[in-house]
């Protein structure tokens, strides 16, 4: 627990333990990092998704259920621009098929995302160790 105190001069100061300040270490590079990458998608005049949309895509069942309603499009709609069926469009939505590779790309270009943001994490337990997925939810 940090400990707030006067210095000789009056100054405030904060002493902590190693182990919070080398928490505080990582925390402050990680903010360093994520705004520089932060910075290239902006450059590069990338799509970034607000905190309550990243919040959203967490949530929905899967991320073409979110990019569909956040382009504002219908499962008709998509299923048309994709060239699908819309009940083949709406069993991959909820998650009951997972298309292939040409159907799912099909999709990405209609929703104008890459094929990767339609696909979801891995569950924790299926991951290899050491590999860490992570969303910026700072991002504006």
């Amino acid at each position: 627990m940090p400990v707030m105190t006067k210095s000789p001069k009056g100054d405030d100061i904060v002493i902590l333990s190693r182990k919070e300040y080398d928490r505080l270490l990582v925390a402050a590079n990680e903010d360093v990092t994520d705004a520089a990458v932060a910075k290239k998608a902006i450059a590069r005049n990338e799509e970034t998704l607000s905190e309550a949309e990243v919040d959203e895509l967490l949530a929905a069942r899967t991320p073409l259920a979110f990019w569909r309603k956040k382009r504002g499009l219908t499962q008709a709609d998509l299923a048309k621009a994709a060239e699908i069926a819309q009940g083949f469009l709406s069993e991959i939505e909820n998650g009951l098929k997972t298309g292939d590779v040409a159907v799912l790309q099909r999709i990405a270009i209609a929703l104008e995302i890459s094929l990767l943001e339609l696909v979801s994490d891995l569950p924790r337990g299926k991951r290899k160790p050491g590999i860490k997925l992570k969303i910026d939810k700072r991002r504006k």
